[in-house]
């Protein structure tokens, strides 16, 4: 039982880190389940007050993070309330309309779009679509180092 259970948080970690990169996975969830699944497996004695403070804090900055930071960078080359519309619905439509590239294209495809959409030129509407790709990275980043933030302190917490 020991096996299964690190089998399944491991993989809860690994689905949570992919979902750094790839938006339909579940990405901090996955990884908040874990610290779950290890203390349903083995024990909740690891944890304390301090240990879920943190993790959730750690949480609800990854979801506002992954909003705030994509929707920075649109409005940070000018873009309007259509053009983050746009590139969210791209991010989450892209890759799977494009498979191999369809995470940069989406988004940046969804920016210029909704751009076009609210009356900007095509040279605007580009630069906020590259705003869009910029935010998308910047956001990509600030997950990973928080993901591995929250695993790093799970096992410095258990061991």
């Amino acid at each position: 039982m020991d096996v299964l259970g690190w089998i399944i948080v491991i993989a809860l970690f690994i689905i949570g880190m992919a979902g750094a990169i790839y938006p339909i996975l579940p990405g901090v969830v996955a990884i908040y389940l874990a610290l779950f699944v290890y203390g349903w497996f083995f024990t909740f004695e690891h944890y304390n007050s301090w240990f879920w403070i943190i993790q959730t804090i750690i949480l609800v900055v990854l979801f506002v993070a992954d909003y705030a930071v994509n929707a920075w960078g649109v409005k940070k080359l000018g873009g309007s309330k259509a053009s983050i519309w746009g590139s969210t619905i791209g991010l989450i439509v892209g890759p799977f309309v494009i498979p191999a590239f369809g995470l940069i294209i989406g988004p940046f495809l969804g920016a210029f779009l909704g751009e076009m959409f609210a009356g900007s030129g095509p040279s605007k509407s580009a630069k906020v679509g590259f705003g869009s790709v910029i935010g998308l990275f910047s956001s990509i980043v600030v997950k990973i180092v928080l993901q591995l933030a929250m695993i790093i302190i799970f096992f410095i917490w258990i061991f």
